[in-house]
């Protein structure tokens, strides 16, 4: 890949809104959001050295990834979609984090899947940070709570995660989820996409998740 293409643009902007903030360059992960992308669109970030990708669903990312994954063994794999309780063991056996905790039965669920296969993802909690009811996400008052019952259930939490409303400026969301994560000493803040990652980064982000911006919009 040449200087010009989509990662390298996207590592340049996070490195540069960092540095805007006396961070270092890499102090935000890029996750490359790849769900409904075919092999042969991820094939090139790999080649690049692009290691860490988001899915949004188990099922693609079981149809897809372990073939990646033995060409590239150390991808790490992200899961920030939506996540059903029945899918709590396929989740916990494929990805290296979650980032779509939200509610007590998954809480469970997670741990009960940890526990069986004896690993441990990093766990992230959403947040419904714009208290949006189509989106997920545990209520900004529920979080402690759930974040008791994760520890409590021997999750690895990680951080927070959050998605703020796409009409809105994003910066006052995304301050809101970096107090919430100071506030109960959590260092992951998974926050950011395409449109607003460096908004995200210079508020704190360890994670952005990008997708549009490194593959172009979806058909």
């Amino acid at each position: 890949m040449t200087e010009q293409d989509p990662l390298s643009t996207v590592r340049a902007r996070i490195a540069a809104a960092a540095r805007l903030t006396g961070r270092d360059d890499d102090a935000a992960t890029l996750i490359a959001v790849s769900k409904t992308r075919m092999a042969e669109e991820i094939e090139p970030l790999l080649a690049a050295g692009q290691r860490a990708f988001g899915e949004n669903r188990v099922q693609e990312a079981q149809g897809k990834w372990p073939a990646l994954r033995e060409r590239y063994p150390d991808v790490e794999l992200h899961l920030v979609g939506q996540l059903q309780s029945n899918k709590a063991a396929d989740a916990v056996a494929l990805f290296d984090a979650i980032h779509s905790i939200d509610r007590a039965s998954l809480v469970d669920a997670l741990a009960a899947a940890c526990t069986k296969a004896d690993k441990h993802p990093a766990c992230f909690v959403q947040v419904n940070i714009g208290d949006e009811p189509q989106k997920g996400g545990c209520a900004v008052a529920e979080l402690p709570a759930l974040l008791e019952r994760a520890r409590a259930a021997g999750l690895t939490i990680a951080g927070l995660m959050a998605v703020p409303p796409a009409d809105l400026e994003p910066a006052p969301y995304f301050a809101l989820l970096a107090k919430m994560a100071r506030d109960h000493g959590l260092a992951g803040l998974s926050m950011g996409m395409s449109d607003d990652l460096e908004t995200a980064v210079m508020l704190g982000a360890t994670y952005v998740r990008v997708g549009t911006a490194l593959f172009g919009a979806r058909a």
